[in-house]
């Protein structure tokens, strides 16, 4: 009863979200255009039962970054927009499409990559593979990512086996509000004795 009941506020939300914020998703759009030339990602991702979806968020980085976990990647792949879209999660809000579509859930654990062997095996001893993942949750809120897979994955299920209409309202409103962030990215600073290389 309790999961049918987060799924009908899951839809009410991310229609919500998806009405009320199209003129802000429209300006992003617009800008990401001048950013990047190509605003939109779309990037699959393994989802509940480990069938894989297609993510769909504001592009935040060059249009040639390699497709592995953000914490993988350096601070010199995010554009100019995309620090300002991860900075207020503005990134996030074409989810609410898969929220809406029944691939994500607006609480639950970040869909990871396939690529991503340990945190998959990690989340999948754990069962966390039963439930949709989500837009947020509560590693997120406490600013555990994708860099300790196994961590991640205990916050994931302290969150699934403690689950109600409660946690669920504010871990959404702990997001909302600013709180945590998405995964790290790395911070490369060159070596004085590293070579410059031409292109």
């Amino acid at each position: 009863m309790q999961r049918f009941l987060l799924r009908i506020i899951d839809i009410a939300l991310s229609l919500v979200g998806i009405i009320g914020g199209l003129p802000i998703m429209l300006a992003i759009y617009i800008i990401g255009l001048f950013d990047t030339g190509s605003p939109i990602f779309f990037q699959q991702r393994v989802g509940r039962n480990q069938q894989l979806f297609t993510l769909v968020k504001f592009r935040t980085m060059s249009i040639n970054t390699s497709s592995v976990g953000t914490h993988l990647v350096d601070t010199a792949s995010i554009t100019k927009l995309g620090g300002f879209l991860r900075k207020t999660k503005l990134d996030e809000l074409p989810q609410l499409l898969n929220v809406l579509l029944g691939h994500m859930s607006l609480v639950g654990p970040r869909p990871c990559l396939p690529n991503q062997t340990e945190l998959i095996e990690e989340r999948d001893k754990r069962g966390i593979f039963k439930v949709r993942p989500g837009v947020t949750g509560l590693a997120q809120v406490n600013e555990v990512d994708m860099s300790t897979p196994r961590k991640l994955a205990r916050y994931d299920q302290l969150m699934i086996s403690s689950m109600r209409l409660k946690l669920y309202i504010r871990l959404i409103i702990d997001t909302v509000l600013g709180k945590g962030h998405g995964d790290r990215v790395r911070t490369y600073k060159p070596s004085p004795t590293t070579p410059k290389t031409t292109s």
